[in-house]
């Protein structure tokens, strides 16, 4: 696929990833992830509590408890529950990846990760291109 075509699909996913962030119950921050492999989405996650959970993300002073989900780690962890393998696949998220899930993204075989927003810790980008991992920064146009 030539690179123009591939912009626009990067671009496309994104914004789907936004609109798939407002499935999440976080106040502070809403982090929306699609897994996408021959241009199908084999998964999807946004940020919040896991199953069986209350759906608050943030104690009353608006601090994140400690077991909150990231988009990425749900998608990663919803792929493998099901038939479909992460190998070789994009992972689109509206935020750049913490170094935990950078390391679950590595460990899932995730070739190219493609981000809309610079997360002001950059830690997680690093590992992933110190891996190989392709990494791509793409502000959506509104």
């Amino acid at each position: 696929m030539d690179d123009d075509k591939q912009l626009v699909l990067d671009r496309r996913y994104l914004r789907m990833a936004r609109i798939w962030s407002e499935n999440s119950y976080c106040r502070r921050r809403r982090v929306g992830a699609l897994l996408v492999k021959d241009k199908m989405i084999i998964s999807d996650g946004y940020n919040g509590t896991p199953s069986g959970f209350d759906n608050v993300c943030e104690d009353p002073e608006g601090t994140t408890f400690p077991y909150v989900l990231h988009a990425e780690a749900n998608a990663i962890t919803k792929v493998a529950r099901s038939n479909n393998s992460s190998e070789g696949s994009t992972l689109y998220i509206t935020a750049s990846p913490c170094m935990e899930c950078s390391k679950l993204i590595i460990q899932a075989g995730i070739r190219r990760v493609v981000f809309s927003e610079l997360y002001r810790i950059t830690d997680g980008l690093d590992l992933l291109r110190d891996a190989g991992v392709e990494t791509l920064y793409l502000p959506v146009d509104e």
